[in-house]
């Protein structure tokens, strides 16, 4: 039997501004590169097709950035119009090329990201599975561990409580941002929570790119008897020599990737061995269609994964690596949906429901600050 093929009928993008409810900081800010973030700018695409199935998918910014992904998206839509939504792979390469003269990497692809986990979300909707499912799934939980309470604005003690009720929510590890000018203070503060934490539970620390080599260095061998699952972005994203050096001398692995705006930053990274557990960024990288083309590779090197922010993308990703991955868990984008992910015995439960599992709520609406439909 043979169908018919479906077409694009429609696109609808939308610019959300999402509030965040205390200003965030972490290294980068206290060392004077950026200012405390404030909102988070979304992109929101919406696809619909001539057999009456829809596809949603989102990408994000944080600080800067927002209004020029949206604005790049903008002028690309059209070219969705009348392409079979099956052929994502060949849509993502002619969005790219429709866009090449400002790059095919960066704010370009980020732009096109939201489209095309749309695109993979349709073809999974259309399938009746959800998204894991549809590409092929090594597992239906993942372990997941949270940031979102550990920032550097936070105070000591807020800290020791924000862990304890993510332990107590089921979640199965703990993250806390490092990278202060004074390195004295780091240390105390992750002697602090691994004494709370106790010996068994697990423990990640994030510099955010704010050590040069020899403090790396220094940091990693005074935080080698915490047995930390990782250190992640010790050095600036770019320095892949200084990772990889890094990772050879310590006995903690290095984690890093979530910065780095395609596959062929990542592949450059992996090359030089500059990370023992590479954190790519779908929406960051361009979505779903590049995140498994990265993730192919990373597992040919036998590296560990573990996907940066979004998790309700990154859960489906993860699910479908061959290795034990960990996704993040960050409460800060819940509102904008009407589902919530399941989390018990320290594991993110794939959701049963096809596609991503998830649909706009009415704040996502409220939020809203621009509208465009092809």
């Amino acid at each position: 039997m043979t169908t018919s093929p479906d077409r694009i009928a429609w696109v609808r993008l939308s610019s959300v501004r999402l509030p965040l409810a205390t200003p965030i900081s972490d290294a980068k800010v206290l060392t004077g590169r950026q200012r405390p973030m404030t909102e988070i700018a979304l992109l929101f695409a919406e696809i619909g097709s001539e057999q009456g199935h829809e596809g949603i998918g989102f990408g994000y910014s944080k600080r800067a950035g927002g209004p020029g992904q949206y604005a790049h998206a903008k002028e690309i839509a059209r070219d969705l119009v009348g392409e079979d939504p099956s052929d994502i792979s060949r849509i993502w390469d002619k969005l790219v090329w429709a866009g090449a003269s400002v790059g095919r990497s960066g704010l370009a692809t980020q732009a096109i990201a939201a489209v095309d986990v749309a695109l993979w979300d349709l073809k999974a909707k259309r399938a009746g599975l959800p998204l894991a499912k549809l590409i092929g799934a090594h597992r239906d939980s993942v372990r997941c561990y949270n940031t979102s309470g550990g920032f550097l604005h936070t105070p000591l003690d807020e800290v020791l409580h924000n862990a304890t009720a993510s332990l107590k929510r089921g979640i199965g590890g703990i993250k806390i941002k490092v990278g202060q000018p004074d390195t004295r203070a780091d240390l105390a503060r992750v002697d602090a929570v691994r004494e709370h934490l106790g010996d068994d539970v697990p423990l990640m620390v994030d510099a955010n790119q704010q050590w040069d080599r020899a403090t790396a260095h220094r940091m990693g061998r005074a935080l080698e008897r915490h047995d930390l699952v990782w250190i992640e972005e010790p050095l600036d994203a770019y320095d892949h020599a200084g990772h990889a050096a890094l990772a050879t001398a310590l006995a903690t692995p290095v984690a890093t990737g979530e910065m780095l705006t395609s596959v062929r930053e990542h592949a450059e990274l992996i090359d030089a061995g500059g990370a023992d557990i590479v954190q790519p960024d779908a929406p960051r990288i361009g979505g779903v269609t590049p995140f498994l083309r990265l993730a192919a590779l990373a597992e040919h090197r036998h590296l560990q994964l573990a996907p940066h922010f979004a998790m309700e993308i990154h859960l489906h990703l993860a699910a479908t690596y061959s290795m034990e991955p960990w996704v993040e868990h960050f409460e800060w984008l819940e509102p904008l949906f009407n589902e919530r992910l399941e989390i018990r015995d320290g594991r993110m439960i794939v959701p049963d429901r096809p596609g991503l599992g998830v649909t706009l709520s009415e704040q996502a609406a409220a939020w809203t600050v621009d509208r465009y439909s092809t």
